[in-house]
């Protein structure tokens, strides 16, 4: 197989970047489907603003670096980590939060480092945890989803017309509750945070697995990387289950928060994972158990951005120790 770039990602004389971009945002698609479903067309606008944003700050950033821009835009790197970051935070999000985490992510998750391929943390997981902790209000306070009010114009001339309530997310509400009877309780009795808000991060969590899937079928991503973070994440929930009964079951842990998206779009970044087979499998086993034991115990209620960030840290020293053996060689 012959390779045209000495930086990840590694792509044969046959493949593009552009086309294993358009294909990744092909299969963001289901999950953009279902947050339009249960949000509203808040998510189009989100998404609108930070892919334009995206172009307009990689083109300025490239000017005044004096490189080619036509073809490093055509890419769709930028696009794709925009789009990335309009899907994670909230839908109601504000469109300076919009604009400021797009340019975060590459302006000192790729270009600081020296651009595409050199970076070596995940630009939109980076400029996530910077949302997060400066803007933790707005970042942590999603609408409720409605999707009878959002649709009732397909059934009727009079529309349902709902004042935006916020509400916290299902994990945010766990997090803060003493215990599982308390957190149930809330869940079935608040009138501010109705079923929809658990079924939407539910099926949020299942359009993002039909995208992996799709990746994996278009051979866009490998195997070892999804498979080790689900392996880890529900490994390590089940022990804390059978040990603590009253936690949160293994299943509801699975699908809400950001598990399916970390597992197929955000750790498999290849520029920022580990690059070896055994180092894939190593990475996505130490991001699944980090999101775990961070989500368990730490101040935040999801914790895959903190354990891509601290493993992609890690991946110099795994894809060292873990290079396969030259043909050959003793």
């Amino acid at each position: 197989m012959i390779y045209f770039s000495r930086t990840p990602p590694y792509l044969s004389a046959n493949q593009r970047l552009s086309s294993h971009m358009l294909l990744v945002i092909v299969a963001l698609t289901p999950a953009i489907a279902t947050l339009l479903f249960y949000y509203g067309y808040d998510i189009i606008l989100n998404i609108l603003i930070a892919c334009s944003s995206a172009l307009v700050i990689e083109a300025t950033v490239l000017g005044l670096r004096q490189q080619a821009i036509k073809p490093r835009l055509s890419d769709g790197s930028a696009v794709v980590t925009a789009l990335l970051i309009a899907l994670v935070i909230p839908t109601s999000s504000p469109w300076w939060l919009i604009v400021t985490g797009v340019g975060f992510a590459l302006l000192f998750g790729k270009h600081l480092y020296g651009g595409l391929g050199h970076n070596p943390f995940n630009p939109a997981m980076l400029a996530y945890v910077m949302l997060l902790i400066s803007f933790p209000i707005e970042m942590t306070q999603w609408p409720v989803p409605t999707p009878e009010a959002n649709w009732s114009f397909l059934f009727s001339f009079s529309p349902t017309i709902i004042d935006g309530v916020s509400t916290a997310t299902p994990l945010d509400y766990l997090k803060n509750q003493a215990n599982v009877s308390a957190f149930d309780i809330t869940l079935r009795d608040d009138p501010h945070f109705p079923h929809h808000s658990s079924h939407a991060f539910f099926w949020l969590n299942i359009a993002y697995l039909i995208g992996g899937l799709f990746l994996l079928w278009r051979r866009v991503i490998s195997w070892h990387i999804p498979v080790a973070v689900l392996i880890g994440f529900s490994g390590l929930s089940l022990i804390s289950w059978f040990i603590m009964p009253a936690t949160v079951s293994p299943l509801f842990q699975l699908c809400h928060g950001g598990t399916f998206i970390a597992a197929f779009f955000i750790a498999t970044d290849p520029v920022s994972s580990s690059t070896t087979q055994r180092g894939r499998l190593i990475y996505g086993l130490g991001v699944g158990l980090l999101a775990y034991l961070i989500r368990f115990w730490g101040n935040y209620p999801d914790g895959f951005a903190f354990a891509v960030l601290l493993m992609n840290m890690l991946v110099p020293l795994i894809d060292y120790y873990t290079q396969p053996r030259v043909y050959g060689g003793q």
